[in-house]
């Protein structure tokens, strides 16, 4: 079997939002029965069909690196973590649903992972707002995951999704929301799923394909303009070219005659 091309996916969060069952879940569809703390980076690795059921339909395989630690880290932890962050394609930030300060963290790790080789000054988030600018020109593909959607309360459900919503649309992100002791939320058809498989999808696009499809925009606009169009007679209705030998479309910009032309 020929060797599978792959993706590098960066799975970052809070330490004890969930991050190593999650990834436990999406590479082995097994729920983690004892977590422990991730100490540097643990990588594990899930197989993909870009575009099942078309005919693009290609395997792929997904590596998903949990980075362990803490975003207020000392300075030197931070150097370390930044050897994790080369050579990324997509990234899925995690928080804990229960926990309203992993979700403001996630800015944070974004930011860290992102902007690497730049020092971010005083503090990113205050009151929940920050600068949306500084994710701008961000180009590669960001995912959010909430966790433990099965200890928040009835009562307080909607409240905590609506105020999530708000942060995935901050990172122009897709969002799922599970639990992680239950596979049934990534269950093959459902919504999340389908969320899921998009955002592997334009991860591998971003990695592989962004470029050919430049080069195949950048032919098929040349195409266009060269073309062999339906023939026309507008040398038969155009007054001015009336009599001309030639098929000139000049109504249509496509007469090769000088404006004032005469017949052949």
């Amino acid at each position: 079997m020929a060797a599978l091309d792959r993706v590098k996916v960066l799975v970052l969060g809070d330490s004890g939002v969930g991050k190593s069952s999650l990834v436990h879940l999406l590479c082995q569809n097994q729920v983690l029965g004892n977590p422990s703390w991730t100490v540097g980076c643990s990588v594990d690795v899930r197989i993909h069909d870009y575009k099942e059921g078309t005919p693009e339909e290609k395997t792929y395989y997904i590596e998903l690196w949990d980075v362990g630690g803490s975003v207020g880290s000392a300075s030197s932890v931070k150097s370390t973590r930044a050897v994790f962050y080369n050579s990324v394609n997509g990234i899925i930030l995690v928080h804990d649903l229960t926990n309203k300060k992993s979700s403001q963290n996630l800015y944070r790790w974004s930011l860290e992972a992102l902007n690497r080789d730049v020092a971010p000054t005083g503090v990113l988030v205050t009151n929940g707002d920050y600068d949306r600018e500084q994710f701008a020109d961000n180009q590669i593909p960001l995912l959010v995951i909430g966790t433990k959607l099965d200890q928040i309360p009835e009562t307080k459900r909607n409240e905590v999704l609506t105020r999530t919503a708000f942060l995935a649309e901050d990172f122009n992100a897709e969002e799922i929301n599970l639990d992680c002791t239950n596979p049934r939320y990534l269950a093959a058809g459902s919504s999340n799923a389908v969320k899921l498989s998009r955002f592997f999808d334009k991860v591998i696009e971003k990695r592989y394909l962004l470029r050919d499809g430049n080069q195949l925009a950048a032919i098929a606009s040349v195409r266009s303009q060269n073309v062999v169009r339906p023939t026309q007679r507008w040398w038969e209705t155009s007054t001015e070219h009336r009599g001309c030998s030639r098929k000139c479309a000049v109504e249509s910009g496509w007469c090769s005659l000088p404006s004032k032309s005469t017949a052949d």
